[in-house]
C-alpha cells in the first residue's frame, strides 16, 4: 500500500509534539505510541513525532524507568530524552498536543500569537474509549496501576488524534 502525499505544498512532515510537565512520564510515551501508529499505518516519513515538557527540572533524562517497563511490556521502547518546550517549537510544529489542563494552560501562556495558540489542542479530547477522562493524569505518584491506565488512554486518544489529522489534510 503507498501512503498519501500529507502537506504536499510544502512536502514537509507533519509535526505533533506531545506535552506534560517534566516529560518523563506522559508525553514520551504518547510520542511513542503515536509513532507506532505511523509506522503501523505506513506513515513513516509523512510524520515527525516529538515530545517536551513545560518544565525543565528533567531535562537530558530518560523517561521514568516505570514508564518505560510498563511501556515495554506492550512493546514500546521509550528512548527520547526530556527537555522544555521553547517558544521554537511553536514555529516548528502543527499541533501541540497537552496531556493535562495545567499543560494548556501554560502552553497557552507561552503561545506569542492566536495562530500559536490554535495550534494547542487537549489530549483528553482524543480519548474515545474511556469517558470518564477529559484529560491524561499523571501517574509519577501513582503505583502501576497509573502506568498502565496512561498507557491505555493514550493507545485510544492517539488513534483517535492521528485520524483527525489525516482528516483535515
Amino acid at each position: 500500500m503507498q501512503p498519501h502525499q500529507y502537506n504536499d505544498e510544502e512536502n514537509k512532515p507533519i509535526k505533533v509534539l506531545m506535552v506534560c510537565l517534566g516529560n518523563i512520564c506522559r508525553s514520551p510515551a504518547a510520542q511513542g505510541v503515536m509513532q507506532r501508529l505511523v509506522d503501523e499505518r505506513n506513515l513513516t516519513g509523512l510524520f515527525y513525532i516529538d515530545s517536551a515538557g513545560t518544565y525543565g527540572g528533567h531535562a537530558g533524562d530518560l523517561p521514568d524507568y516505570r514508564m518505560r517497563s510498563h511501556a515495554a511490556k506492550r512493546g514500546y521502547n521509550l528512548t527520547h530524552r526530556a527537555r522544555r518546550v521553547t517558544s521554537a517549537d511553536f514555529e516548528e510544529f502543527d499541533y501541540i498536543v497537552a496531556m493535562d489542563e495545567g499543560n494548556r494552560r501554560t502552553l497557552m501562556q507561552m503561545a506569542a500569537t492566536v495562530e500559536e495558540s490554535r495550534k494547542i489542542v487537549m489530549m483528553g479530547k482524543y480519548i474515545r474509549r474511556f469517558p470518564h477522562y477529559d484529560y491524561v493524569p499523571d501517574p509519577y505518584y501513582e503505583g502501576a496501576e497509573g502506568f498502565e491506565l496512561v498507557l491505555d488512554l493514550l493507545e485510544d486518544a492517539c488513534e483517535s488524534l492521528l485520524d483527525d489529522i489525516l482528516a483535515k489534510q
